[in-house]
């Protein structure tokens, strides 16, 4: 099965390249960096037994930032190589580490790309962040002696139906086989890990790194200047990490606010960089009166919608926000991190879709930090209802609160397993 997988990815290389090149013309410096895809960069002369991070994007590499911290701590002599398959994990890796990580793209599963990555960054240990399963690299890295870990590793419904058709379960069985450790977020994820196919000695819960995230030191005290410029007393909600699809279901449901709210704020960041330009238009052919980060800096009084067209500058919204959206849940895209609000006590609004943060979501809901509307057309009703409810939505904003400090100490467990192998 790993031969017909193989023969595969290579005849679909031309299609690979080309998708690579139109990926550039909207990424310029992507484009400039498509053959890292298939193995070829140029490794400093100093990377010999590096630790190895793969996070394939954004949120990944948020997740993965306390335990890079951590391994910069512990192991400070240790050349540090952080992967990404994006554009957007890349630059959040540059925004986080800069020059402190030695970073290039992950290649793709072929096996003369991946021996060459290997080869090239020499590493004393890989740890792959959430949920990747690559069989080429998999055994490339047991030929070659190199512990592979599986951190922070979830795996939605969805994934383990795509994991379990017959012809696939093989394939899967033997490159998870290939992995020294699973860490699950959870339970739930380490049974999943066990059905399709990791050996149930080499699987333990660990917990969810994203809830070792740094709170950055600033973004209170910035949230608290922009609630000053724009007016403590003005309600302000936030919607994140939107994607196409559920951008105007946020904006029909603001001008529902404005309705009951007449100097209603909503503050709204699109997941992707090329949902900026599109999103601006859509917010004014509605005829909002709107602003954005690029040009404005901080919304004005007039300002009803305000566009955060830059990556990596959330935090101090969410701090400043009553009420914080979280995207990609009104979508089939599985929602996305709902603990960045959480941890600066700002109550969560979620669509139906969550399934990528199934247990985190769950508890902020049961322990009352959250708050889950069945569809788009129930957004706007529930978004008021919260405004205008102050009692409540600080008393949910103090529960997200307790359970995002609750549930910390994954990097500290984490690192004790990776201390045990490299011992070994």
């Amino acid at each position: 099965m790993r031969f017909l997988y193989t023969l595969a990815m290579y005849l679909v290389t031309p299609l690979i390249v080309l998708r690579l090149a139109l990926r550039g013309f909207r990424s310029r410096p992507y484009y400039w960096r498509w053959a890292e895809r298939f193995g070829f960069f140029k490794a400093p002369l100093n990377l010999r037994d590096s630790l190895w991070v793969h996070a394939v994007s954004v949120g990944e590499v948020n997740a993965a930032e306390p335990l890079i911290k951590a391994l910069k701590r512990d192991y400070p002599d240790a050349p540090l190589v952080v992967t990404t398959v994006t554009p957007t994990g890349t630059a959040r890796v540059r925004q986080l580490f800069g020059g402190s990580v030695f970073h290039v793209y992950l290649p793709y599963d072929l096996p003369y790309a991946v021996n060459r990555f290997l080869a090239g960054v020499r590493p004393r240990l890989a740890l792959i962040v959430e949920t990747e399963i690559w069989p080429n690299l998999y055994f490339a890295c047991r030929r070659r002696g190199i512990p592979l870990m599986i951190v922070n590793a979830r795996l939605s419904e969805r994934s383990l139906r795509g994991y379990r058709p017959r012809p696939l379960r093989g394939m899967v069985r033997a490159a998870l086989g290939c992995v020294d450790m699973v860490a699950a977020q959870s339970r739930t994820d380490a049974a999943r890990y066990r059905l399709i196919g990791a050996p149930a000695e080499r699987v333990m819960v660990c917990g969810n790194l994203k809830y070792d995230m740094p709170v950055p030191q600033d973004a209170p005290v910035a949230g608290a200047r922009l609630r000053e410029h724009w007016g403590a007393s003005r309600p302000v909600w936030i919607a994140a990490s939107t994607h196409e699809g559920e951008e105007q279901a946020v904006l029909e449901a603001h001008l529902a606010v404005l309705k009951g709210l007449p100097d209603a704020l909503l503050l709204i960041a699109p997941r992707h960089p090329e949902r900026f330009r599109p999103l601006e238009n859509a917010v004014r052919s509605l005829g909002f009166a709107a602003g954005s980060y690029s040009v404005d800096g901080m919304p004005a009084p007039s300002h009803q919608v305000f566009v955060i067209d830059a990556m990596g500058q959330l935090m101090p919204f969410y701090a400043a926000a009553g009420l914080a959206f979280v995207g990609g849940s009104l979508v089939p895209i599985g929602g996305h991190n709902v603990l960045e609000p959480a941890s600066l006590g700002t109550p969560v609004l979620v669509g139906p879709q969550t399934f990528n943060f199934e247990e985190i979501t769950t508890s902020l809901i049961e322990e009352g930090g959250a708050l889950r509307v069945p569809d788009r057309e129930s957004l706007g009703e529930a978004v008021q209802r919260l405004l205008l409810d102050d009692e409540r939505r600080h008393g949910m904003g103090r529960a997200a609160r307790e359970v995002f400090e609750r549930e910390h100490g994954a990097v500290g467990r984490l690192m004790e397993l990776i201390a045990a192998k490299l011992r070994n």
